[in-house]
């Protein structure tokens, strides 16, 4: 386990690693984003939305950002991001994987943690799209675990000037597991409720609108019911609609430790010993981290949270932390 960092100091009343989880999405009020939406279609023929803030200047430099599992370009935590980094004259792009902008993708293949090959056309466009502009990357959980598999498939070929990942499930395996424990079954049953919810209206939108090949895709899955974990949905719903043999295959093939070594990006990585989804032994060993990996990890912070201040005025770590350190990167 890489060694603690102590830059990090959660806010009064919010030390546990629950609290420091929900406060952005349960309670964190943002201002409205004006952003641009822009289709990208993808090569197999389905689409991502991608939602741009700030600047248009060429060679303003620019951010990709990753939402995690169940979010959207509409977490906290991206617009968050985004306007830091609007404040200080850069540019950014969110991303929404796959159906998940609030409206169902056209393929019965879905968004998922090893979805490399997505990232990959994401980047190849923006560097059409803004080839003067350095460009940088920042994922969050399921969205900072596709790109450090990026990352260490593409090598020395990124394209990226720099990367950043927070709050990672290094070990897709090993999360399935820990997030079944304890309070953390509370997370699980949510994020049951919503890829359940997912699959359901890409179902409900096949039917309607006559895309008989993906609603039998959908259809052979068989009945959903009775699915209360990762293993579970992983095993029946992400693995066969993805091209994966079984759900060990899909957690080999797509955990981010097993692609660390490759990186030749400079990266950071931020996580926090108290992450509720993601067990010690999840994390990976100094020794497999490429030279231009920097790894801080925190004591506290939760998952994705990182609040510190007060409870009446609440700063937020990362929003700092992340411009910090890509500028002076």
């Amino acid at each position: 386990m890489p060694s603690l960092t102590a830059t990090f100091r959660p806010a009064i009343g919010l030390s546990n690693p629950h609290l420091q989880t929900l406060w952005g999405p349960l309670w964190r009020k943002l201002p409205a984003l004006e952003r641009n939406r822009e289709r990208l279609w993808l090569a197999d023929g389905d689409f991502l939305d991608l939602d741009w803030h700030g600047p248009h200047q060429p060679h303003a430099p620019l951010v990709l950002v990753l939402h995690g599992l169940t979010g959207s370009s509409h977490s906290p935590y991206v617009k968050g991001l985004q306007l830091a980094l609007q404040s200080r004259g850069w540019a950014s792009v969110a991303v929404n994987w796959r159906g998940c902008s609030g409206e169902p993708n056209l393929l019965a293949r879905s968004y998922h943690s090893g979805a490399s090959e997505d990232l990959a056309e994401i980047v190849a466009h923006l560097r059409a799209q803004r080839p003067l502009a350095p460009l940088y990357a920042v994922g969050y959980s399921l969205g900072g675990n596709v790109l450090l598999k990026y990352l260490g498939e593409s090598g020395a070929s990124s394209q990226l000037e720099a990367a950043v990942a927070v709050s990672v499930p290094f070990r897709l395996d090993q999360c399935a597991d820990r997030i079944g424990q304890g309070f953390s079954k509370v997370y699980q049953a949510h994020f049951m409720r919503e890829m359940l919810a997912y699959v359901q209206s890409k179902q409900k939108h096949f039917q309607t609108q006559g895309h008989h090949d993906s609603l039998a895709a959908i259809d052979r899955l068989g009945p959903l019911r009775n699915l209360r974990t990762f293993w579970d949905f992983d095993g029946k719903v992400t693995a066969p609609l993805n091209g994966f043999k079984d759900v060990h295959d899909y957690y080999r093939r797509s955990s981010s430790r097993f692609f660390l070594g490759e990186n030749r990006t400079p990266t950071l990585i931020i996580h926090a010993v108290d992450d509720p989804f993601v067990s010690i032994g999840s994390l990976p060993t100094a020794s497999e981290l490429a030279p231009q990996t920097h790894f801080e990890l925190q004591s506290h912070g939760g998952h994705v949270g990182f609040v510190d201040g007060s409870l009446r005025n609440p700063g937020y770590y990362l929003e700092r932390r992340i411009p910090q350190w890509l500028i002076e990167g």
